[in-house]
């Protein structure tokens, strides 16, 4: 089992460096493939919604069949096959066709370890289980970073690539060898029930608006405008671009580690999402009222949204909380198509509300302006909505 979880951590790396590494390649995409900024956030939110769209039947699978052969052959013929088309691409469709590839690939590594967790552990740890492998796992977004910078420049990002698709099949392969599935449940309560069940629960449907936004700025910010507005607004070369991306991974790396405890120490859910979410907020909205104060400014606040922004486990552990054992992998999962879903979504969807800032803007400031309205308002209503939701703890 700890070769398992191990092989698990170093796939979700792998996942988390794949939905952050366009930021960091924004430049160079752009001068060899003719990639626009809104094709970037086109081809980012594929990413996410291709992950998404997997996690219902990534569920039933969990359930089903179990994480092994769930997780290593999705992560074998989507990840590896999809870095290996980016690898590849001459036009902006190749890359949308690869994120989406990959999205796919990547989509059960985390809700595998999330479902050996809820069945082969205390369900009192179950947040720092989950906040751990997080934390674990954005190593992957620091290697998208300056290390990415560095082997882009030294080899080559095709090259770099064809590598990935390499290390992304290996692992794969070490998933299938050392992952071993939970005990089955009896086959009277594995056939009974499916996600419908799940979605009848009233107390879910408060907790569903805030895993939605939940990691919509994190996502946005990190994983795709953090290249282009500190290169709009500041002029910031390749590396100042991968040492910003750096810090920022490193806030999400303290934040999750930070947060996975919390419940108990606490003996609240609920309301440590909310602070959490609301300090988010703040720096969005700080960096709404001065987006060109200071590049390490920029870069300290946009840090101060990864930290308060990881909270995603912790709403995990409070919906699971709710969940009846024989719907645990159905379940994970459908509160991951909510946290992907909307990231994706919202992903898209910033593409657009740059693209329309952008024409007429006097300030190259302004249109990430309009950004940072959109991502901390959302995050505002969904504390909104989650502020009625049922506390919960195990």
């Amino acid at each position: 089992m700890r070769f398992g979880i191990f092989f698990l951590v170093l796939a979700y790396m792998l996942s988390q460096f794949y939905r952050a590494f366009l930021a960091v390649l924004a430049p160079v995409l752009k001068t060899d493939v003719g990639a626009q900024p809104d094709d970037l956030a086109q081809a980012s939110g594929l990413w996410f919604l291709a992950f998404a769209l997997m996690q219902l039947p990534v569920g039933w699978a969990l359930d089903k069949i179990g994480p092994r052969r769930t997780a290593s052959v999705l992560l074998a013929i989507g990840g590896a096959g999809g870095a290996v088309v980016f690898a590849m691409a001459q036009t902006p469709l190749h890359i949308n066709i690869a994120m989406a590839l990959i999205g796919i690939g990547c989509s059960p590594v985390l809700m595998a370890s999330y479902y050996i967790f809820a069945r082969s552990f205390s369900p009192a740890i179950f947040a720092t289980l989950a906040s751990s492998i997080l934390g674990a796992g954005i190593l992957g977004n620091i290697a998208s970073s300056l290390p990415l910078t560095w082997a882009s420049q030294a080899f080559g990002w095709r090259e770099t690539l064809y590598v990935l698709a390499g290390v992304t099949l290996l692992v794969s392969v070490a998933m299938f060898v050392f992952i071993k599935d939970p005990e089955a449940l009896a086959d009277e309560h594995v056939s009974k029930g499916s996600v419908l069940d799940l979605l009848k629960m009233p107390a879910l449907w408060l907790i569903f608006p805030m895993m939605f936004v939940n990691y919509a700025a994190v996502a946005g910010i990190r994983g795709l405008w953090i290249g282009p507005y500190l290169g709009d607004v500041y002029g910031a070369d390749a590396g100042t671009i991968g040492t910003a991306a750096l810090v920022m991974s490193l806030a999400m790396v303290v934040g999750n580690f930070a947060y996975g405890p919390l419940d108990r120490i606490f003996g609240t859910r609920k309301w440590i999402v909310v602070i959490g979410n609301l300090g988010g907020a703040a720096a969005v909205f700080t960096l709404l009222l001065y987006p060109s104060h200071g590049i390490w400014v920029s870069v300290a606040l946009m840090a101060a949204i990864g930290l308060f922004g990881s909270s995603f486990a912790v709403l995990i552990a409070h919906a699971r909380s709710f969940f009846p054992p024989h719907l645990t992998g159905r379940g994970v999962t459908l509160l991951n198509l909510f946290g992907i879903g909307g990231a994706g979504i919202m992903q898209s969807l910033s593409g657009r509300v740059h693209g329309a800032a952008l024409s007429g803007a006097t300030d190259p400031a302004q249109p990430y302006q309009a950004l940072f309205v959109f991502f901390g308002t959302a995050t505002l209503i969904g504390v909104f909505f989650y502020m009625f939701s049922q506390d919960r703890t195990d």
